[in-house]
């Protein structure tokens, strides 16, 4: 029986099923290794969070799908590269799929200001530092 299949299997859907619920649950920080880490989501850390809990339930499915493939692949040994391809495939484009939402969270989440940017002097005509300048 070949084992290298359901082992890979169970590992990737430990690891889905554990950043997902990292991720739904707010305990996965910023980081460049786990999770949706696309340009929009590293802005800043509550639109990595905000990123993470909704690619979240994807995710665990995800790892849930994989995790089921392993075992029906070790239990079923002349089917197991088609349950572990089938098993394989559907869990990377469910992740895939709740990355692409997290994603397009992080991005409509609006934009913070700078820190110690206020009123009107941070637009970017000058708004009323122009105004100061010019003795109004």
């Amino acid at each position: 029986m070949n084992i290298v299949l359901p082992v890979v299997l169970g590992l990737i859907g430990v690891a889905f099923g554990t950043v997902g619920f990292l991720g739904v649950r707010g305990l996965l920080h910023r980081n460049r290794f786990f999770g949706v880490r696309t340009k929009a989501a590293l802005r800043d850390d509550e639109t990595f969070a905000l990123a993470n809990k909704v690619a979240g339930v994807p995710n665990v499915t995800a790892g849930a799908i994989a995790l089921v493939a392993a075992v029906a692949a070790a239990v079923t040994p002349a089917l197991a590269l088609v349950i572990g391809l089938v098993g394989l495939i559907g869990s990377l484009v469910l992740a895939g799929a709740g990355g692409v939402l997290g994603h397009r969270a992080a991005e409509a989440m609006p934009k913070q200001a700078p820190a110690g940017c206020g009123g009107c002097a941070c637009s970017t005509g000058g708004g009323c530092g122009v105004l100061t300048r010019a003795g109004v």
